[in-house]
């Protein structure tokens, strides 16, 4: 069930408008700074106590909180979780304004402001401020993401209740308040373009050169799915280090006191040649009620299920000869297809597909952590390396009791997750993932799939990097204290963030270098970054907060907190404190003790309503939803074009990487009179880089095949086609995957003519000679 952060107020039907909501962010290279303001006022005729509950990423630092009321800023406090709560209480005793933020201790995504004793025809402001690092898609696109959807959160019947769970809903077009976004980026490589799942302003340059520029969310977002900004820089794999002064008036000795340097890595790991043909690969799939709802509000969207189901089916087809596999569904309860891993063949993988195919939302709750637990039960194949793929929407209640059961059996294992729709947790989705040295997705509305399931699927047959190590040469008298740990998981193309804490005098304009060196089959890499310690004076210390954040990430360790010792809450209070980075043991709280007219009498508690279809409760319940869905959705490479009926095909065979990115085939010359299909053969996962392939060697199995559409140029109009030509044109792509062998060849049959809309006869006359004369392409 999709929903959207808004002011709730507890327990009433009555609403609370929120006026509006305006953001702005500022993007430098690959860090973003954001300040929300809330704007609220109370048009009923006695005080109210209201809580706004919020999603931000897991990732993000709140540094930031306070509250205008009748022209007055409050600057909120940031205190220990319990006296700030004290705090909050006994000024709302005693009739006074008081403000609280706080994070969910259940889940680091979920934040929730409570504003007390607001009174009749009163308005305020509230507002807030984060920073959190940006990842670079598969496609080299900086990636920023203003959560706005908020989902239910399923809590099994053991465990406490999710904040996100009592929540009414009301649907896209009825939720009063307004979204306003202004989002100023700057790379010192260029920006070649913006681009966004939403609506925006023309992009605005800001200067000539093309090193900054500006955006804007066009008017009229609905809040029925994350706001998306993709920034393509004209560099954006670069290695890169940044080292930020300490604050002069900081408590000596703490982070924030001492100069801080960010490195960004970007290993480059050497291709093998070896072909994959081993592994365990275990695919674990949410067919929870909540799977039901569609990727987005948009018409004829799919359905979560099938978007899952189809990259599933993407990976099934993918896996090399010789493997193992299983997959395991979810819901209330669980259960695997197979009674355990067994040998991928094509047998097996047909039988799979089918199964895959017939797979519905139909299992009720979503409880993971039971099958979780009899997967690791399992003993491993040796010589197989396991491989857990998690395919889920996050909503799950008991977030850090999942994780922590993930990163107990880390060491005999590898996690790869993939988010499903707007909304998927991100505490969850990325928890998992680090901690079981995986990497993670996340999939939502319309976007190309193909590149992150083919990206995952190649870091998890790349083989395990060990030894990892960072070594520092610094100036005399000054050393380095690590403050996220050495990397413990490294894949090529992939970036990777170091924190660190330079102790000692710093001298302006000296040299600094970091080599980070793993053992990569039994060969030892080094990769070396060197930097200039030019100390840069900010306003905003945007990096120790990083650092601060992860330094408190890792001390909760995505474990229980009432498990941690005395010793190590300790640690995570005092680093929240000093660096104003909140936590799960902090809060931020704000006294108005100024306030002309104290409040008499407890304030009334209202409700204000978010994005969402009322469920009955049915998010927290073990039953499933019975939700209509639209049809399964089929990949899609990219869009065809209305009137696919007599399609040119050209085969070309490993073609460079000139004419293939990602799979994706370059556009055709301009004026083409109809839609072609190009045919790409394609090697085994193991053997693609960066979307290229090379030529074949000799004696070589058969290839695979991947297929993009061409849209007719006279049809498109901003890139988007018409809905049915796309439902088309991923129907065909769909079934041609379907379609595909386990070794990755095509049976030559009517059932693959028919996808390119013709007769068997005709698709062997356009094949070449040396593959028509074989049974199979």
């Amino acid at each position: 069930m999709d929903s959207c952060c808004g002011l709730i107020i507890s327990c009433s039907k009555v609403p609370v408008p929120l006026r509006g909501i305006s953001v702005e962010v500022q993007v430098k290279g690959f860090v973003a700074d954001v300040c929300a303001t809330l704007r609220y006022k109370n048009t009923e005729e006695k005080p109210i106590e209201a809580i706004f509950v919020f999603p931000l990423d897991q990732d993000s630092a709140v540094y930031s909180f306070e509250a205008t009321v009748e022209g007055k800023t409050i600057v909120a406090e940031l205190q220990e979780r319990e006296q700030a709560h004290k705090t909050y209480d006994e000024a709302i005793s005693q009739g006074q304004e008081a403000f609280l933020l706080e994070e969910d201790k259940s889940s680091g995504d979920i934040f929730s402001c409570s504003v007390g004793n607001l009174p009749p025809g009163q308005e305020a402001e509230v507002k807030l401020s984060f920073v959190r690092e940006l990842p670079v898609e598969s496609d080299g696109a900086v990636r920023f993401v203003l959560p706005t959807v908020l989902n239910p959160r399923y809590t099994p019947k053991d465990h406490d209740m999710s904040v996100t769970a009592a929540i009414p809903r009301l649907p896209a077009d009825k939720i009063p308040y307004s979204l306003a976004l202004n989002a100023h980026f700057q790379s010192v490589y260029g920006i070649s373009k913006i681009e966004s799942n939403c609506q925006l302003e023309p992009i605005q340059y800001t200067d000539g050169d093309k090193l900054s520029a500006k955006v804007s969310l066009a008017q009229g977002h609905k809040f029925d799915k994350d706001v998306e900004l993709l920034a393509y820089y004209l560099q954006a794999n670069t290695p890169s280090a940044m080292v930020e002064a300490g604050l002069p008036d900081a408590v000596e000795g703490s982070i924030m006191a001492d100069p801080v340097v960010m490195l960004n890595f970007y290993p480059n790991i050497p291709e093998t040649k070896e072909k994959a043909n081993s592994g365990e690969f275990i695919f674990l799939m949410d067919r929870s009620g909540s799977m039901m709802d569609n990727m987005s509000s948009e018409q004829n969207a799919p359905r979560r299920i099938d978007s899952a189901k189809e990259t599933l089916i993407l990976l099934l087809k993918s896996l090399p000869l010789g493997c193992y596999f299983n997959i395991f569904s979810f819901g209330s309860e669980f259960s695997s297809i197979f009674s355990e891993s067994t040998a991928y063949t094509q047998e097996s993988m047909a039988e799979a597909v089918k199964l895959v195919n017939q797979m519905d939302a139909d299992m009720g709750g979503t409880e993971i952590l039971e099958p979780l637990k009899r997967i690791y039960k399992t003993a491993g194949r040796p010589a197989h390396p396991r491989q857990l793929f998690v395919f889920t929407d996050g909503e799950v209640g008991n977030t850090k009791f999942v994780i922590d059961e993930v990163r107990r059996n880390a060491h005999n294992h590898r996690c790869f997750t993939f988010g499903i729709g707007d909304g998927a947790s991100t505490a969850l989705i990325k928890g998992l993932a680090r901690a079981a040295s995986g990497t993670f997705e996340f999939i939502t509305g319309k976007e190309r799939m193909q590149p992150k399931v083919l990206q995952t699927l190649k870091c998890s047959l790349q083989p395990m990097v060990k030894d990892i190590t960072l070594t520092w040469i610094l100036p005399p008298g000054v050393e380095a204290k690590l403050l996220s740990g050495t990397p413990t998981a490294i894949f090529q193309g992939q970036k990777s963030i170091v924190y660190a804490q330079l102790k000692g005098k710093v001298e302006q304009g000296t040299e600094g270098q970091v080599s980070l060196a793993y053992s990569f089959k039994d060969e030892m890499v080094a990769n070396v970054l060197r930097f200039t310690l030019k100390l840069t004076q900010s306003e905003r210390p945007t990096m120790h907060r990083l650092a601060a954040k992860v330094v408190i990430s890792n001390l909760i360790g995505g474990e229980n907190l009432e498990e941690k010792s005395e010793e190590v809450q300790k640690q995570i209070v005092e680093t929240s404190v000093q660096s104003g980075v909140i936590s799960p043991l902090t809060a931020y709280v704000a006294v108005n003790k100024e306030t002309k007219n104290p409040v008499k009498g407890p304030p009334v508690q209202r409700s204000i309503p978010l994005y969402g279809a009322p469920v009955a409760m049915a998010c927290c319940m073990p039953m499933p939803r019975m939700m209509p869905g639209g049809p399964p959705r089929a990949l899609a490479c990219s869009m065809a074009a209305p009137g696919l009926s007599e399609p040119e095909i050209a085969v070309c065979y490993w073609s460079d990487s000139a004419t293939v990115s990602d799979g994706a085939t370059s556009a055709p010359a301009e004026g083409s009179p109809e839609p072609k299909v190009e045919v790409c053969y394609w090697p085994d996962p193991a053997s693609v880089s960066d979307g290229a392939t090379s030529a074949p060697a000799e004696g070589s199995p058969e290839p695979k095949v991947e297929v993009c559409y061409w849209p007719d140029p006279a049809s498109v109009s901003d890139g988007a086609t018409s809905a049915p030509a796309e439902a088309k044109a991923e129907r065909a792509l769909f079934q041609l995957i379907s379609l595909q062998n386990a070794d990755g060849s095509w049976n030559l049959n009517s059932e693959l003519a028919s996808v390119f809309e013709m007769s068997e006869e005709v698709l062997k006359e356009k094949i070449p000679d040396p593959v028509n004369s074989s049974p199979r392409l």
